[in-house]
């Protein structure tokens, strides 16, 4: 856990600030801000039209009855890529698009419902129904 958060909060810093610094260096300082601050408003903008969608489908499953489990995991996929996109950094932000687009998303959540799959098997995330 400790390695874990040692990425975190010291690594991935500084790995944003090396790539900012780069792309100041190519385009200069303003362009370098302004692309900071317009993937901010993108990501915003995204994130707020895609979380509605998914609580507009989680709303229709409920009401039919049905475990909204798949419109739950977009949901946190999407609010995962939401506040990486609020971050400033290029890294995160490329990796909050990702997050937040339907194609490259579905790919995510495949490989999370195994990851989930197999750690419920293994005893490590218990599910309890009442």
């Amino acid at each position: 856990m400790f390695i874990r958060l040692l990425f975190l909060f010291t690594i991935i810093p500084v790995v944003e600030i090396y790539v900012i610094l780069q792309v100041g260096r190519q385009l200069g300082v303003a362009p370098t801000v302004a692309l900071i601050i317009l993937t901010g408003i993108a990501g915003a903008y995204l994130a707020r039209t895609q979380g509605f969608e998914i609580i507009a489908r989680i709303q229709r499953d409920t009401a039919q009855g049905q475990l909204p489990a798949e419109s739950l995991l977009d949901g946190a996929l999407v609010l995962a890529g939401g506040l990486l996109l609020l971050t400033p950094g290029f890294c995160t932000d490329l990796i909050g698009f990702v997050l937040l687009i339907p194609l490259s998303r579905d790919s995510l959540k495949r490989f999370l419902r195994q990851w989930l799959q197999k750690q419920i098997e293994h005893g490590h995330i218990n599910v309890r129904r009442y």
